[in-house]
Parts: C-alpha cells; structure tokens; sequence
C-alpha cells in the first residue's frame, strides 16, 4: 500500500476522470473514493485508460449508510467493482460508524475470502466505537480513516489501533473541514525552508514518517506534482518535535459521536 495517495472527496463527478488521469500520470499510485462521492464511475474510467497495470494500483472505496447490512452491503461491492471496471478493490472501509455495521463487515469478510477485495477496514471509527466494533469482528479492521494533521494529531487513538494491528490512514491531510491553518503555518513554513519544501510538502511528510498513509486531494496539476514530491527529504527528529506542539484539536473538528450529527445520518441514509 503506497503511503501517500490521492483523495477524490468532493471532486465533482463530471471532472473526476480528468483529475485522476492527472494524480496517476504524475506518479499516483493509489486512488481514494467512496460509494458517497458519486464518482466511482470517474474514478473507474481513468484507470481503465491509464494504461498502467491493475497490480501496480491500490484502489479504495467504502460502504455507505445507506448500504449498511450485509445484504445490502454485498450489492453495494458489486456496483462499486463494476463502477470501478475492476475485478478486486484493494481496500474496502466502512464510511460511518452507523447502522448494521457488523451485518456489513460480514459481506465485506466474504468478499475478503473470495478475493474481491484485498484489505477491509473501517473510516471515522473515533476511539470508543472502533473497540467495540475491533473487539467483536473476526476480522481486525486493517486500517481506520481518520482526519488527520499537524493540527489534529489523532494522538489518543494510536495505541488503541496498535493494539489491534490496525494503521491509520489521514483524510483532510492539509485541512478542511474546520481546518485552516495546515498550509498557512509559519512554523511548517520555516521547516520547509530548511529543505526547499513547502508548508504542505512538510505536512504530508510529517505523517508519513509517522506511518500514517495521507491522501491529499487538488484539482490542480501542479499541487498535484507537489504533494507527491515528498520522499526526498526526512524530517529531524526536532521537527517532528516541533511540528507535536502544532496539535490543537486530537480526534478531529468533526464529531463523530454527537447525537444530532448521528441522528442526521440515520435519518437521512439509514
């Protein structure tokens, strides 16, 4: 699994192939969407005309609420690999914590058996909610999805994933959703100077040393080239230091738990 990816989140369906043909003709390699987006298909179209093999791509999609339950769930892989035009997903997520998830996780075991998919894992999963759902599955979650920054460090939850051999894997990697500050820091900035990088480079760089996967998105090909361009330096041990007193809120400026939010979702998708 490649440690840094592009994301599609909120990339607009109609502009989706055109984005990924960008991230996978400047050197991406994993590609990360979901049933939610809208834009599998997009996704999809611009793998299939890359021209690069099947095996050298990591693909990632998730269930959503709306497909919770195993039945429901099993359809849902169907559509997502047809949409996708491949014969396997290399990594499956739960998007939301909700509804049958554990109905869920067992269609995505099967699919795991029976090699259509080659990773399965969960996404939003904050520190209660992904115990109990790890301690019961058979199945560990293989990775948990997480807004994850300089900014929100995600600190708490690390131990909890280590101990059920569960990596992490960053959304909203350079801001967003609440998140302002990322590439804007003067203190990201001062450490990239050091290298010739920028605010951002510094901030993808920080999580991968740290082992988190990032999948930052752009619609832009230049920022593109430049988030990828981050394997050519390593960070002291005084910046990843440094960068720590960056962390302002740990598990994240969305609440996963809050009752209206998850009575929106329910309401709204379930």
């Amino acid at each position: 699994m490649p440690m840094l990816g592009y994301g599609v989140f909120q990339v607009d369906p109609k502009e989706c192939e055109r984005c990924v043909s960008d991230a996978l003709s400047v050197g991406y390699r994993l590609i990360d969407t979901a049933q939610a987006y809208y834009n599998e298909e997009g996704v999809g179209a611009a793998v299939a005309k890359s021209g690069i093999k099947r095996e050298d791509l990591f693909l990632v999609t998730k269930v959503w609420i709306s497909n919770a339950g195993e039945q429901k769930a099993a359809a849902s892989i169907e559509e997502s690999l047809r949409k996708l035009q491949t014969d396997y997903i290399d990594l499956l997520l739960i998007h939301q914590a909700y509804g049958d998830v554990f109905g869920s996780w067992r269609a995505m075991e099967k699919a795991y058996a029976t090699g259509k998919v080659r990773a399965i894992g969960v996404s939003n999963f904050q520190q209660a909610r992904f115990f109990d759902f790890a301690h019961y599955v058979d199945i560990k979650p293989m990775i948990n999805q997480l807004q994850c920054n300089p900014m929100i460090q995600q600190n708490a939850i690390q131990p909890l994933l280590n101990d059920f051999g569960t990596r992490m894997m960053a959304w909203g990697p350079l801001g967003g959703q609440g998140v302002e500050g990322v590439v804007k820091s003067k203190l990201l900035d001062d450490i990239g100077s050091k290298y010739g990088k920028s605010a951002a480079q510094v901030a993808l760089r920080w999580l991968t040393q740290r082992g988190i996967v990032a999948i930052p998105k752009s619609t832009h090909r230049e920022r593109m080239e430049q988030n990828i361009n981050i394997f050519d330096f390593k960070l002291s041990d005084d910046d990843m230091n440094l960068i720590a007193t960056l962390n302002l809120h740990d598990e994240g400026t969305v609440n996963f738990t809050d009752v209206q939010f998850v009575k929106y979702l329910i309401e709204t998708y379930g």
